[in-house]
């Protein structure tokens, strides 16, 4: 039976993305009947914590990230043969962790989460340059996202409501991620869409209570708290404002057009091949939201914004299919015979 590890953390400061990815691994690891344990904290992302433990897997103490033996030992004590690391905390582990007999399988976004490995894993869009640190196999591009089942369900179901929607109210679902940091940036892009004097329907995921400004005539705000039902509000949105992070990959392919916000530098890379290249429209970093009502104000026109969101969401939905988890599994499954105590 093999046996996999997944480490990541969940916070109202770091977000939920590292663990929204290690569910997509678990239920793809569980699919082929493997053992799954998980070690991190997921603190603010409740739902995730029920949906492992409905999937069976083991929940186990978060390791001491700055303790560089403590995963290693963690991973001889479960017997792993695969490893996946998704955290930014945490240094140099391939040759402890292959010394306990398993393949380390990790995630970077350029150098935050960079350390060598089995299986390195960068899904953002962006063809940078990546130094050659030994690891023997890179795999980069959203083609090895991992994404959650839920998220491949609400592609199928937006598909099944495109023409539907045809004519009504735009629906817009505006989320910066999980973390509770962002109020200012949230409240700042709410007065730029209202500033875009069109009607539209907003839901604002976030925690707190942000500052939602008195919307204008034909617009509606409403707040809701993060929790599961993100990939079906995206499936049912005609736009996404969102950071260039994890949730950008999932209304990718979902097929939802977005609008993005160069939150933190880690998604910088990203952020710009998504904007240089036609699959998303850039609203730029906080500081330079003023104006922001106009792009949106374009994808949002009663006459020509359809046309405009078609435009982003076929291509972009064309790059990110949901079956990274499994070609990740792959390729670290292909490497166990390199490994051992």
């Amino acid at each position: 039976m093999t046996r996999v590890l997944l480490r990541a953390d969940a916070s109202p400061t770091i977000g939920v993305g590292h663990s929204s990815r290690m569910v997509a691994f678990a239920e793809a690891a569980r699919r082929r009947g493997w053992d799954v344990a998980f070690s991190g904290s997921l603190t603010g992302a409740d739902w995730f914590a029920d949906r492992l433990a409905g999937l069976g897997v083991a929940l186990v103490e978060p390791t001491d990230p700055g303790d560089p033996a403590a995963l290693p030992a963690l991973t001889g004590t479960l017997g792993a043969d695969v490893v996946v690391v998704d955290h930014y905390g945490i240094g140099q582990q391939r040759a402890a962790i292959n010394a306990e007999g398993a393949v380390l399988a990790s995630l970077e976004s350029r150098t935050f989460g960079r350390r060598q490995a089995d299986v390195v894993v960068e899904p953002e869009p962006h063809d940078l340059p990546r130094p050659d640190d030994g690891s023997p196999v890179v795999l980069r591009g959203p083609r090895y996202a991992p994404l959650r089942a839920q998220v491949r369900g609400a592609r199928e179901r937006r598909a099944a409501r495109t023409a539907a929607r045809a004519g009504t109210v735009p629906r817009v679902v505006v989320v910066l991620g999980g973390g509770a940091m962002w109020g200012d940036t949230v409240a700042h892009l709410l007065r730029e869409l209202r500033d875009t004097a069109l009607p539209f329907d907003a839901e604002v995921i976030a925690h707190g209570d942000p500052a939602v400004p008195s919307p204008g005539p034909g617009q509606r705000f409403t707040v809701s708290p993060p929790d599961l039902r993100l990939a079906e509000r995206l499936a049912d949105a005609d736009l996404a404002v969102s950071a260039a992070g994890v949730t950008l990959l999932e209304a990718w392919c979902i097929g939802v057009p977005t609008a993005l916000v160069l939150l933190v530098d880690n998604q910088r890379a990203g952020y710009t091949a998504a904007v240089e290249r036609g699959l998303s429209v850039g609203l730029g970093r906080p500081d330079e939201l003023h104006g922001a009502a106009c792009p949106l104000a374009r994808l949002l026109d009663p006459e020509s914004g359809a046309g405009e969101r078609d435009r982003l969401s076929a291509p972009a939905a064309a790059e990110v299919d949901g079956l990274g988890a499994d070609r990740v599994l792959d390729a670290a499954l292909a490497r166990a015979d390199t490994v051992g105590p």
